[in-house]
């Protein structure tokens, strides 16, 4: 079992790193973690903060060594790479503004002085929302990422002493290009998981890549991999750690499609269990910190910490540990703040309090009253013609009217049952209505706003983008009954 803890100013000294996302945070040795830059209110950040784990001080170094447009070290950015070796981390690439970047940089932490590095062999082009680990301690793999047109599928390895990229040449089947996956060195693979693709889809797949380590002497390629147990949703933004035998995967965010204004965030925490080959749910006793995307996670003894993220209108600025059960700071309380919680109507409460406790599911309520639950998975959002549940409920709305064409009984009874619901109120609407309902609120979003030009990639990301919540649900039976009233909100903005 382990526990969330929202981290407070008795647990270090100093000034710990204000709101970010898009930042990275990185273990130098087992003394230090370092973060640097980030994005918070559409402003790009380079500065660096530095957690002294034995003296448990966060501070901020006085850095020297190469400048970039008037400033020591690299300008600010955000969705770049932060890999270490020894005492260096080594920066690339990113976002600033519109600007993908691709710059290479690092950072002596020794003596805290930036050095721009005048890299040789294939570079790679401007990319933000790749992903890198470090091979041993001298090579730096990157992978995939955005170049501002096209999402990318490219691996480079980097020599840390000659400064040599190399692209590699990969036989066989390669994974969809992507952006904000993960890639994590197990061993002598490197682990690639989610991502947004090409076209748009978030992914939820696992690939692996052989090759990487020379004495090895394979021929590099990559194998999907499909593992038993309790895999993780389609994400990217999200994290990965190495913590023992096991990798540690939080947050992220999914959605069906390229709606990133649509997006839902998460908070839930899965292992990838390296013994037995398994996902699995890590058991925690409480409540998590609020979904989030782009944060980072870093390991410092059994203890993990989590800095930062957004979560597509705040951008975060706690810090939280993940600890197990016999950590002493685990019985501190870590209820986390509910920011704008929803407003919950009095005929909710009641029938919540009858049912014994808040956000009782929907799908127990269903099977309790005998309605039928799909519990299969929505491929694809259907037209109304193919959506049988929905043409029988408007269809009943339109009785005794003369319908000549098929055609015509579907759009009205569409037209119907629209107006119907435009008029509900949590109170009215019946439980056996709700599928149809999400059904055609998904319908209505990707109708409308995916043929809206506005809605490119440089939305990505970034804050101030409205958010619809309930897009990714693929069913009904996901709901909780204080979901309903801001479902049926929601719905009435898209019926015109």
């Amino acid at each position: 079992m382990h526990h969330w803890v929202q981290a407070s100013s008795s647990d270090f000294s100093g000034t710990p790193p204000q709101a970010r996302s898009g930042h990275t945070a990185v273990n130098v040795g087992k003394s230090m973690v370092v973060v640097f830059g980030g994005l918070v209110d559409k402003k790009f950040l380079s500065d660096i903060i530095v957690y002294d784990i034995e003296n448990k001080l966060w501070f901020e170094p006085e850095c020297t060594g190469s400048e970039s447009e008037g400033q020591v070290g690299p300008t600010p950015r955000a969705f770049h790479v932060a890999i270490t070796i020894d005492c260096h981390m080594f920066i690339f690439g990113g976002r600033s503004g519109g600007k993908r970047l691709g710059d290479f940089w690092v950072l002596d932490t020794d003596i805290w002085q930036w050095s721009e590095l005048t890299s040789f062999g294939d570079l790679p082009t401007p990319r933000d929302f790749a992903a890198a680990a470090a091979i041993g301690s001298q090579k730096i793999v990157l992978c995939g990422g955005w170049d501002g047109k096209k999402w990318l599928s490219d691996v480079y390895v980097m020599d840390t002493m000659s400064l040599e990229w190399l692209e590699l040449s990969v036989s066989g089947s390669l994974p969809p290009p992507r952006c904000g996956h993960t890639a994590t060195m197990v061993e002598k693979r490197l682990l690639v998981f989610g991502g947004r693709g090409g076209g748009g889809p978030i992914m939820g797949d696992l690939w692996a890549l052989k090759g990487l380590i020379d004495e090895e002497r394979e021929t590099p390629g990559w194998t999907q991999l499909k593992l038993p147990g309790q895999a993780p949703s389609s994400r990217c933004g999200h994290t990965v750690t190495s913590g023992g035998h096991y990798l540690l995967l939080f947050g992220g965010h999914g959605t069906g499609g390229w709606l990133s204004r649509y997006d839902v965030y998460y908070n839930d925490t899965i292992i990838l269990d390296r013994v037995t080959a398994q996902w699995k749910r890590l058991p925690i006793g409480n409540e998590p910190p609020p979904p989030r995307a782009y944060h980072t996670m870093t390991c410092i003894g059994a203890r993990h910490l989590l800095i930062g993220g957004f979560d597509g209108k705040l951008t975060f600025g706690d810090l939280w540990w993940l600890v197990p059960e016999d950590d002493p700071i685990a019985k501190r309380s870590s209820v986390p703040q509910v920011i704008n919680p929803p407003e919950i109507k009095e005929s909710e409460r009641e029938l919540d309090k009858e049912r014994g406790q808040d956000g009782y599911s929907i799908v127990d309520l269903q099977q309790k009253m005998g309605i039928s639950v799909s519990s299969g998975l929505r491929l694809q959002i259907p037209e109304e013609s193919e959506d049988q549940e929905f043409v029988e409920l408007g269809t009943r709305l339109i009785e005794g009217d003369v319908v000549d064409e098929r055609a015509s009984m579907i759009q009205m009874a569409a037209q119907a049952l629209r107006q119907h619901w435009k008029q509900s109120t949590p109170r009215t609407l019946q439980l056996k209505e709700l599928g149809s309902l999400l059904r055609d609120y998904q319908r209505l979003v990707t109708r409308i706003f995916t043929t809206q030009s506005s809605l490119t990639s440089a939305d990505f990301g970034l804050p101030g983008t409205k958010t619809f919540t309930f897009y990714h649900i693929k069913s009904s039976s996901e709901l909780r009954i204080n979901d309903i009233s801001k479902l049926l909100e929601e719905y009435k903005t898209l019926v015109i």
